[in-house]
């Protein structure tokens, strides 16, 4: 027992102890003081590697930015461009009316291929075919009431498919006579004349003037009322214009 009244290095004291207690404790300490708290821990070097890689490529690139992606630099030497003067790059060479009209008419088929197919031979069970079929290759006032007021009972074929909605939404008497041509001149039909703008449109009227307007039309309403061509003066299929907008052009 220690008496704390006498001086610490009294005769009971063994001083190599308490020297090799007093060393011992300085050691844990200088180890203690080595460990860092969580997230305290210096940064490694690879991760100060990886961050600087991107940071020299960022810098590389900026400082390249007003020629990394000149076209002076990235053509061969006294290469020149051609450009066509006075706009005649964005003509393009006139073409018969009927080709045009199909071009046209394919684009707006897009949503009809849905049920009919891409090839127009639907699917024979829900869907008829367009290829072949009477009323798609008659008389074209007839074909044109199908489009606007859709199909219900036999086809022309006398068979019953699906009820057929109408396409008359959004559907003007051009964008009508262009997707009629189209499918009158595909899938292996071959009509003998052609759908102009303003046959279309007189489709249109005749339509709004149906004594049931709004309801799908039956095989017996367009076999009695519309076995026919659509009022409007015909125009030459191979007469040349302008593709784009149809206006009779000279050709080259």
């Amino acid at each position: 027992m220690i008496d704390p009244s006498k001086p610490d290095l009294e005769e009971s004291v063994n001083v190599t102890e308490a020297h090799e207690r007093v060393v011992r404790g300085a050691a844990a300490a200088s180890r203690e003081s080595k460990l860092k708290e969580n997230g305290a821990e210096p940064i490694s070097l690879w991760v100060l590697i990886l961050c600087a890689v991107p940071l020299l490529a960022a810098g590389w690139t900026l400082g390249k930015a007003g020629t990394l992606f000149s076209y002076k630099d990235i053509t061969r030497e006294d290469y020149v461009r051609v450009i066509p003067s006075d706009g005649e790059s964005a003509k393009l060479p006139p073409t018969d009316y009927l080709t045009a009209s199909i071009k046209k008419g394919q684009k707006i088929f897009a949503k009809c291929a849905g049920c009919h197919g891409a090839d127009g031979k639907g699917d024979g069970a829900n869907y008829p075919p367009l290829a072949g079929s009477e009323f798609v290759n008659g008389p074209h006032e007839r074909f044109a009431m199908v489009i606007l007021n859709g199909l219900t009972g036999p086809t022309s074929s006398g068979k019953t498919f699906g009820v057929m909605p109408s396409q008359a939404a959004g559907l003007n008497g051009e964008d009508l006579s262009h997707v009629m041509n189209y499918v009158r001149h595909s899938f292996g039909n071959s009509a003998a004349d052609v759908v102009t703008k303003q046959m279309g449109t007189a489709a249109l009227e005749i339509s709004g003037k149906r004594a049931k307007a709004g309801a799908s039309v039956t095989a017996d309403e367009l076999n009695a009322d519309h076995k026919k061509n659509l009022p409007g003066d015909p125009i030459d299929p191979k007469m040349m214009v302008d593709p784009i907008t149809l206006e009779p052009a000279e050709a080259k």
